[in-house]
């Protein structure tokens, strides 16, 4: 008779803490957000928060307004930010390059910074009045090209978008350079045995071997540019400004759901937008998983 394989506890004494952790501070408020969506003054509403949220002209304009924001906003660092990203591990993972740990550090440590810190002191580099990038576009004869650019509605936000990829460009770069490293040597020897080396090297061999790691920045580039608020609300307020030409659905939710000025909060319809946010989310990691993810695993070793 065949001995019974034992059960192995151990494995739920050491996931429980980690699961209840996040029970509690993650699936709990999701499902009171859900429920909350749904609820009204006068009670049980359904659907209808939602339907004043894409319906009504009063909501849905800026709902749409503040969606295709944060398109602009993701599509920004996806273009700008990630493109740098490998740039700078593909430099810094070459061992002809002196000082590498320290270049690595200098364009990492941004990204451990307050949002706090990042928005004011750019507001102030970027300010008309008492800012430096005037005088230091001047040092180099392009003084002419300064402008107001938070204070103009159609650069603010891409202004915004490129103060956030210098934050966090540092972690794409740490991410692939990490899937650089972990290349075997036995590729690169065979490679440069057939003649590519160089540039040729990364476009032909490295690359296509660490396009999974790609995917992975990407979709969590999506998550974080869905999620954003922080930056956008310290630089520009919680309206946004100007003319709600920097509002995001995080700006968005937060003038809902806790109100601002005079006008007043509701939870309801802010946990509709939140609802909105959750599923926008889902709908595009659920496209990278089934879409996008199962094609990169051929180039996997």
């Amino acid at each position: 008779m065949a001995a019974r394989r034992p059960v192995r506890w151990h494995i739920a004494v050491f996931l429980a803490p980690a699961v209840l952790v996040y029970t509690a501070i993650m699936i709990v408020p999701l499902f009171g957000t859900l429920n909350l969506s749904l609820y009204g003054e006068d009670g049980f509403v359904g659907i209808a928060n939602f339907r004043r949220l894409f319906g009504d002209p009063l909501w849905s304009e800026q709902f749409w307004n503040a969606l295709g924001n944060n398109v602009w906003f993701f599509v920004v660092h996806m273009l700008v930010q990630n493109p740098i990203g490998i740039l700078l591990a593909a430099l810094l993972s070459s061992p002809r390059l002196r000082m590498a740990g320290f270049y690595r550090t200098a364009i990492f440590i941004p990204t451990i910074l307050s949002f706090v810190i990042v928005g004011f002191v750019w507001k102030l580099i970027l300010s008309p009045l008492w800012g430096i990038a005037p005088s230091m576009l001047g040092a180099v004869g392009l003084k002419g090209l300064f402008a107001p650019w938070l204070g103009q509605e159609g650069s603010a936000l891409t202004a915004l978008a490129l103060i956030s990829v210098w934050q966090f460009v540092g972690i794409p770069m740490m991410l692939i350079y990490a899937a650089l490293l972990s290349i075997p040597d036995e590729v690169l020897e065979a490679a440069e045995m057939d003649g590519i080396t160089g540039w040729s090297r990364f476009w032909k061999v490295q690359l296509p071997l660490i396009l999974p790691s790609i995917g992975i920045i990407s979709i969590l580039t999506f998550v974080g540019n869905f999620n954003a608020f922080d930056l956008i609300y310290v630089a520009q307020g919680a309206l946004a400004g100007p003319d709600f030409a920097t509002d995001i659905l995080g700006t968005f939710l937060y003038r809902t759901f806790f109100g601002f000025q005079l006008q007043i909060g509701d939870p309801n319809m802010g946990a509709a937008i939140a609802t909105a946010m959750f599923l926008i989310i889902l709908a595009g990691v659920c496209l990278y998983l089934f879409g996008i993810q199962t094609r990169l695993r051929r180039y996997q070793f």
